[in-house]
């Protein structure tokens, strides 16, 4: 849109040029006006537009087709479908050309039944559609999901033989896979005659889609498939693929594949012409727990754009190195002079979390404010949780109740959490009911927090009359995760007993987040048995976990079981399994400093140690005993 001196400019261009044209009478009236209004179009100016309409009108040109096309696609691209009508309705003689662009005026402004209601109109008028109405419409009820009218268009089509044209069997292809009906847009894919890039693109995210995200061999094959028929894989293709190659390595192996590709090929990232591959590749090695090769694509972009540098920062995010992506958000904006946007804000939010950063988080708070972003809810929600693990309750409950953003359940999850994290159990319980009054249905993640407060609260009943509630009133069928935290709660209250024969009966499978419940109220509570038991379980689950064999040779050595210590450790080795030292932090005059196990790094260690001497020995004669004995 135009703003401020460009919309100055731009008048005054058009005035200058206007008066010029009409002080020549040799020219020729439509010509000009076709130009005055793609410029109106190109600067997506209304009132462009309405100065060019007063003039077709005072020239007595009103019903040519060509000035009155262009007019009704001005009033639609600039927001004003209504206008678009009125200057359809002027013109007697109607073609298929002005129904075309009233429809599609229609669909960019999301009026989707007008859009059909003229269709309607336009086959009850005689006047045959084309191929550009065709697509226009299915690529429409792609958009809200609606498959039934979607069948009309393809059956209208077959009628009148436009099923064989590629553009409208793509739009019909999209549209199948959009509602859901992958078999169709197959079935639709197998008859079509001629196939181009955009065919095989529709299928192939299709099938993406389909198999909710996730990769399979049968998807590798249809890229071959392509390349067999002579068509080469696009940028388009590419990047539909790359966000399927991630996780374990069989996956990321194609994705190295597919960069392969890129390079070989000449879909140069390396130059800049398309940073959104450079996007996909960093988020593709990101997600792999390959983020030092995805750094590595990021430092070759030559162009980086704020999706580059949030794609970045979002992998070390992802990858648990939060200051290096504080580091980078920070370069994005000194070194390349590039503005945060309302993604990159969201992404660097959980690095201030994990650093405690209560002040950076204030600051990137009072970016948004400063750039109104802070009315949307994703950046709200993700503001209370950095609030609530920052250790600034009241801040997050500030965000939380300012009534600028439409709340949704993250935003009443993150809250509850918040206060659940702050053993402020009876707090979070009431703002759970306060969410089903307000018409809210709890979700899985809603449950687990809520529940997890009530068990960081010994509240045990009224988590257990929450977890009734949710599986019998609301029809939520339990989940692992929602199932540890009910024997987190008989855990922690001492009924150990009644926490394994709950897990006896789940109706899924215990994983390791039901015994890792089991195991850490066994050890609050001094029953080595029940540890032991748990551990073993967690062993099987989880048997490349270095934290399960380390938790249970200090179980054995605590009983003085060396024998079976020993054995525990060359189980390890056999494996090479090895756990990372812990680590924590702390910011002091914004500069953030770690600690290892046994860290004697930092030039102030001797003082550090003697402090922590001295408070242990406070702890001690508090009453505070810790077995760190055997702790390694």
């Amino acid at each position: 849109m135009l703003t401020g001196m460009t919309i100055f400019s731009a008048r005054k261009t058009f005035a200058l040029v206007t008066s010029r044209y009409y002080a020549s009478a040799t020219v020729l009236h439509t010509p000009f006006h076709l130009h005055s209004l793609q410029f109106a179009i190109d600067h997506q100016s209304l009132s462009l537009g309405l100065e060019c309409h007063a003039q077709i009108l005072t020239h007595g040109l009103g019903q040519n087709p060509f000035l009155a096309t262009k007019l009704i696609s001005v009033y639609a691209i600039c927001g004003s479908p209504a206008r678009s009508r009125l200057v359809f309705d002027s013109v007697e003689l109607k073609n298929v050309y002005l129904w075309n662009s009233l429809i599609n005026g229609y669909v960019k402004n999301r009026v989707y039944n007008l859009a059909f209601d003229s269709f309607n109109e336009m086959c009850c008028s005689d006047e045959m559609p084309d191929d550009y109405t065709l697509a226009t419409l299915a690529k429409a009820f792609g958009e809200i999901g609606d498959s039934v009218a979607g069948k009309l268009i393809h059956g209208k089509s077959l009628r009148i033989g436009f099923v064989l044209d590629t553009v409208v069997a793509n739009s019909l292809m999209s549209m199948y896979c959009k509602c859901g009906e992958f078999s169709e847009s197959r079935k639709l894919f197998d008859e079509m005659a001629k196939r181009n890039s955009s065919s095989w693109n529709v299928i192939i995210a299709g099938y993406a889609t389909s198999r909710g995200c996730s990769f399979d061999k049968e998807l590798w094959q249809v890229v071959k498939y392509m390349q067999n028929d002579g068509v080469k894989p696009d940028g388009f293709t590419v990047s539909s693929l790359l966000s399927l190659f991630s996780g374990d390595s069989g996956r990321w192996d194609y994705g190295r594949e597919l960069h392969c590709y890129i390079v070989k090929n000449g879909l140069d990232l390396g130059l800049g012409s398309d940073v959104h591959l450079g996007c996909c590749l960093i988020d593709m090695y990101s997600r792999s727990n390959k983020v030092v090769v995805g750094r590595r694509v990021f430092d070759r972009m030559r162009c980086r754009n704020v999706y580059a540098w949030t794609a970045m920062i979002n992998g070390y995010v992802q990858d648990g190195a939060s200051d290096k992506a504080l580091i980078l958000f920070h370069e994005m904006q000194v070194k390349d002079g590039v503005e945060p946007n309302r993604v990159s804000l969201v992404s660097i939010l959980p690095a201030c979390s994990s650093h405690g950063g209560l002040i950076g988080g204030k600051q990137i708070h009072g970016f948004a404010i400063r750039k109104e972003l802070n009315h949307d809810v994703s950046l709200c929600n993700a503001l209370i949780d950095m609030y609530s693990k920052c250790g600034s309750l009241d801040c997050a409950r500030r965000v939380f109740e300012d009534d600028s953003f439409c709340k949704d359940a993250i935003s009443w999850s993150s809250i509850i959490s918040g206060y659940g994290l702050h053993g402020r159990g009876k707090e979070a319980i009431f703002l759970y009911e306060k969410m089903l009054q307000h018409g809210i249905k709890p979700d899985m993640i809603t449950i687990v927090v809520v529940l997890s407060a009530c068990g960081r609260s010994g509240l045990m009943t009224e988590g257990l009359n929450i977890y009734s509630s949710v599986i019998n009133v609301y029809g939520i069928k339990p989940t692992v995760e929602i199932c540890a935290c009910v024997v987190d709660l008989f855990g922690r209250s001492g009924q150990l007993n009644q926490a394994l024969d709950f897990i006896k009966s789940m109706p899924v499978e215990p994983g390791p987040s039901v015994w890792g419940a089991l195991v850490n109220s066994s050890i609050m509570h001094g029953n080595s048995e029940m540890q032991d038991l748990a551990y073993r379980f967690l062993i099987q689950l989880e048997p490349k976990n270095p934290s399960n064999f380390i938790s249970l040779s200090n179980l054995y050595a605590s009983s003085r079981r060396w024998d079976v210590v020993a054995e525990v450790r060359t189980m390890m080795r056999e494996r090479g399994l090895r756990k990372a030292p812990g680590c924590s932090w702390i910011s002091i005059n914004s500069k953030t400093y770690c600690f290892y196990v046994a860290d004697k790094v930092h030039p102030c260690s001797n003082s550090i140690y003697e402090m922590l001497d001295y408070l242990v020995s406070m702890m001690k004669g508090a009453g505070y005993s810790p077995d760190i004995e055997y702790m390694v």
